[in-house]
């Protein structure tokens, strides 16, 4: 009998699916169905409604989604229906196979994964006969809907449902725009919706989820968020101060406390299984290649493995082939890579060196931990903080990097993640997309267009004026023409840049070259990475010798050595959200001491809390110091650069930087800056063209090269600041400032 994960009754969901799929449960021995899987089978069965699954990680979101689907697809003895899911990453395309294979043999429903790997051949077979189950990335997708655009209609009649796995990792960004876009083009090739089914295990709004898989539709999507089973968790940040001196004289060594980070990590997580994010790729191979010598110097075998998206495909799966060896222990030391649903068995814990790009990400990354039955989720952080100096910043004095994790610490305690960012416009993965649906139909009416990306897609933000003033633009730039008809075709250099397969993302990736050793390709290195013929870099975790570099081929040929350094990548933090802020004050201001800190990050929270009231900043939101002026904030990333963007259009020269905006020479003066955000407050906000008058270097974006630029500026306000937010500060500090005036 198979019961419910809630309660001893007997499940009624089961009931619901196909007798060959309640075979399968049966012979792999399953006793319960998760809650998700519970409350998700009656919602998807009868495909006519879009569906949320919201669950921790390893609480059966796959098999929530698929049983019920291939129940649906089977349920038609004649005509066998189509689902299409979405991956962010290849290798969860991989894992996902592997996972639905056995299941769909039996069922002899056909599996299709799809991305670059996957011959030729194998798609073929898929074209002539479109049915079953297709894994795909929104790459790949894009390829099919312009190569195959006068099939679409046939390729996807079948088609039941569009699933979307790991959700979070599109919101907010250019894919997820592109991914908005391509489900409502494949919906209008057929002529009728298909049902969307999303899954997540980190989303801070459901409601702001939901919108972003139907746009205009959110409110009619059921959202299914299950919390059982929830995990104990066993916290801790370690804190390490760094000697000052080391900047000045050492500036090559690598930092005294990494060895002793390495240490901990050598003495804590050998004989188990474990993830170590050290934030960059940069310092994944650091850190791998450190704890790799020390296994060396300790002779026992090397259980530390690096994984990062440069490394080559078979060296990554030779890292989670390890994870998943029962037999050995392993431990990954490597980027967000594994922070998606890839499976990778049981870990005992996750070690973050450094505070992570935000709550959401750690969420995900601590689900990895405590899945095995009575084990709590393990969470090991590491902060190393610089000594103390006469010269020391303000963000040294406050031991921000501390404060920072530790804020983070406490909101993850409580529950709260970032909610989605739905409000970019991403305006350069509209252009793509223009471009994108002239491919597909071999040639578009401007009106038409208009409908389907703006009117009916995701660019709802775009008045009709403002589109017109993007084609004329893009007309000007010979990357779309129009016929006298009125068909809008590619232009020159339109038709050069989509019959190119870079054209298929909606991101920009840098140029890379190829690392080989003996004929083995190791991975890439971005362009920006500079290395020369006879430099010794870490990669894979092991040292080479850069032997030849063939320019033309984008080669670089390496050799084994005994030394190296690891190579710098590019990339950077998200934008952290302005409740961190506020719960790092909270800390500030309080008295207690979190349970999660040692004694070395107590002695920090306490340094900190001596700078804070030393600088008075409880009652000051401007502090002098040096020749710059700090403006005391706490707001998020995106309310202060708004916020710095208004400073600067008054002449001054700012930096956001961290809690505070860093103003650059000191003779500006206190009463200047408070007469800027005065005036900024007795406004009404202004527009993105009235704040970036003036300003350059605004492209962040793939195609922001290609828009008019009263557009661009529209577009990086809208992913780059909060003016409402900072406008809201302002009057808040300008009432403030009436009041101590009385």
């Amino acid at each position: 009998m198979i019961v419910r994960a809630d309660a001893e009754r007997t499940s009624t969901a089961f009931g619901m699916l196909d007798l060959r799929i309640q075979r399968w449960i049966w012979t792999e021995k399953w006793s319960v169905l998760r809650d998700a899987q519970e409350r998700a089978i009656p919602a998807l069965v009868g495909c006519d409604r879009d569906v949320l699954i919201a669950a921790a990680t390893a609480a059966g979101k796959t098999e929530a989604a698929f049983f019920p689907i291939l129940t649906h697809l089977l349920a038609d003895t004649r005509d066998t229906g189509l689902c299409i899911y979405i991956s962010p990453i290849k290798a969860l395309i991989n894992d996902q196979f592997m996972r639905l294979e056995r299941l769909c043999e039996q069922l002899e429903l056909p599996v299709w994964p799809w991305h670059g790997d996957i011959s030729s051949s194998s798609k073929n077979r898929f074209f002539k006969q479109p049915s079953g189950v297709v894994l795909i990335t929104p790459e790949s997708l894009e390829a099919m809907l312009c190569n195959r655009g006068f099939q679409a209609p046939q390729l996807f009649a079948k088609l039941r449902y569009i699933v979307v796995d790991e959700l979070h990792a599109f919101i907010g960004t250019e894919r997820g725009k592109q991914l908005q876009s391509l489900m409502q083009r494949m919906e209008l090739a057929v002529g009728r919706k298909v049902m969307r089914v999303g899954l997540s295990a980190t989303l801070g709004d459901l409601g702001m989820a939901a919108e972003f898989l139907r746009v205009r539709g959110g409110s009619a999507v059921e959202v299914i968020n299950s919390n059982s089973d929830p995990v104990r968790l066993q916290l801790e940040i370690k804190g390490y101060v760094e000697p000052s001196h080391l900047l000045a004289e050492q500036q090559d060594a690598p930092a005294i406390t990494t060895s002793f980070i390495v240490q901990d990590l050598f003495d804590t997580l050998c004989g188990s299984n474990n993830l170590v994010f050290p934030n960059t790729r940069g310092l994944v191979e650091e850190y791998a290649h450190a704890l790799g010598r020390l296994c060396e110097q300790q002779r026992v075998t090397n259980e530390f493995w690096p994984h990062h998206g440069n490394l080559s495909r078979d060296i990554r799966e030779e890292t989670e082939a390890a994870l998943k060896n029962k037999a050995l222990h392993a431990t990954a030391i490597c980027t967000n890579t594994l922070e998606l649903g890839i499976d990778v068995g049981a870990v005992k814990s996750i070690a973050q060196i450094g505070s992570p790009p935000s709550v959401a990400s750690m969420r995900q990354r601590l689900g990895r931990s405590g899945r095995r039955p009575g084990e709590p989720a393990i969470l090991r952080g590491y902060v190393t903080e610089q000594a103390l100096a006469k010269d020391s910043t303000l963000d040294i004095q406050l031991r921000t990097g501390l404060f920072t994790f530790a804020a983070m610490v406490s909101l993850l305690e409580e529950k709260w993640v970032e909610p989605p960012q739905t409000n970019g416009l991403h305006f350069s993965t509209l252009i793509q997309q223009l471009l994108s649906l002239i491919a597909q139909r071999g040639g578009v009416q401007a009106g038409d267009a208009y409908r389907t990306l703006c009117v009916q897609g995701p660019f709802p933000a775009l008045g009709k004026p403002d589109f017109l003033d993007m084609l004329r633009h893009l007309g000007k730039l010979e990357l779309i023409q129009q016929e006298a008809s009125g068909v809008l075709l590619h232009g020159t250099k339109g038709e050069r840049i989509v019959n190119h397969y870079s054209f298929y993302a909606a991101f920009a990736a840098e140029e890379e070259y190829r690392v080989v050793c003996d004929s083995r390709v190791l991975g890439s290195l971005p362009i920006s990475s500079s290395v020369s013929i006879g430099d010794y870099i870490v990669f894979a975790g092991k040292t080479w010798r850069v032997e030849t570099i063939d320019e033309e081929g984008k080669t670089i040929l390496v050799s084994k050595t005994s030394t190296g350094k690891a190579p710098v990548f590019t990339g950077g933090k998200g934008q952290l959200h302005a409740k961190i802020r506020e719960r790092m004050r909270e800390l500030y201001r309080g008295t207690g001491v979190p349970h999660f800190l040692d004694a070395a990050a107590v002695l920090l929270l306490q340094e900190g809390r001596d700078s804070y009231a030393r600088c008075r900043l409880d009652q000051r939101v401007m502090l002098s110091m040096g020749s710059n002026i700090y403006l005391l904030t706490w707001l998020g990333d995106k309310q202060n650069e708004a916020l710095a963007a208004v400073l600067r259009k008054a002449g001054l020269s700012v930096s956001a930087s961290g809690p505070a905006i860093e103003i650059f020479a000191k003779e500006t003066g206190e009463q200047r800056i408070a007469h800027c955000l005065r005036a900024f407050a007795s406004q009404p906000p202004p527009d993105a063209q009235q704040l970036l008058a003036g300003v350059f270097n605004l492209r962040r974006e793939k195609w922001d090269w290609a828009l008019p630029e009263h557009l661009l500026k529209k577009s990086y306000a809208s992913l780059q600041m909060d003016v409402a937010g900072a406008h809201a500060w302002a009057q808040q500090y300008a009432a403030a400032s009436q009041e101590q005036d009385h």
